[in-house]
């Protein structure tokens, strides 16, 4: 891959994967250069560097490509974590990676179900969501006592996880914010109403080829 003189971020603003690459990137204070796409209309620049098609990507300056929003995450905060995202307890580590994977397995797939039911043979939509709810309540049991999953500070679980807690939310608001999980609705409020929700929320328009995009970071 040719040299680049910036990380190029292939995102599109709504995507949950792309929004926790977004959140780690803007923490870091890693500039790169941002390419809002419509994944219906996905540019041949990216289909090019990653054709699986899906976002984030990341291209480093040396024509690395990151094709997973964990491992863009991982190589911010590697470089550069200012806020102590990945600054936690050695004990808390396999807590947060549990969390991570649960969220990026289980429930993702019955979120998946419970909010696209059309999309697939034989779903129970009322059944997926009740999967998804289990691991809601798991995650109020957690912040019962904090104000984030791993403590008093927020970290890369929150970062990871709270852009999936908000899609399933925005399913069904009213049954979302009915429920008796007070602890995660406070949990997922604030972030919605943060600074760092609406940095990386900013809406930029769609990048097309041989434009430049957007500084972001």
């Amino acid at each position: 891959m040719p040299r680049t003189e910036s990380p190029i971020l292939y995102s599109f603003r709504r995507c949950p994967y792309a929004m926790r690459a977004r959140i780690a990137l803007k923490s870091s204070g890693i500039a790169v250069e941002l390419r809002e796409v419509v994944l219906r209309e996905k540019p041949d620049a990216m289909l090019e560097v990653s054709p699986k098609g899906t976002v984030p990507v990341l291209v480093l300056e040396d024509g690395e490509v990151l094709e997973e929003s964990l491992e863009v995450m991982e190589w911010a905060l590697k470089i550069r974590d200012p806020e102590g995202l990945t600054d936690f307890e050695s004990s808390k580590i396999s807590v947060a990676e549990s969390l991570i994977l649960a969220c990026d397995g289980p429930f993702k797939a019955a979120l998946d179900h419970y909010k696209y039911p059309d999309r697939y043979e034989n779903i129970d939509r009322d059944a997926e969501r009740e999967k998804g709810a289990s691991f809601i309540r798991l995650l109020d049991a957690r912040l019962a006592s904090d104000a984030f999953l791993m403590g008093e500070t927020f970290t890369i679980a929150d970062a990871a996880i709270l852009p999936f807690v908000r899609q399933f939310a925005h399913v069904d608001r009213e049954w979302f914010w009915s429920e008796t999980w007070p602890n995660v609705i406070r949990w997922l409020d604030a972030f919605l109403s943060s600074d760092r929700f609406r940095q990386i929320m900013e809406k930029y328009p769609q990048w097309k080829s041989g434009e430049a995009g957007v500084r972001f970071g």
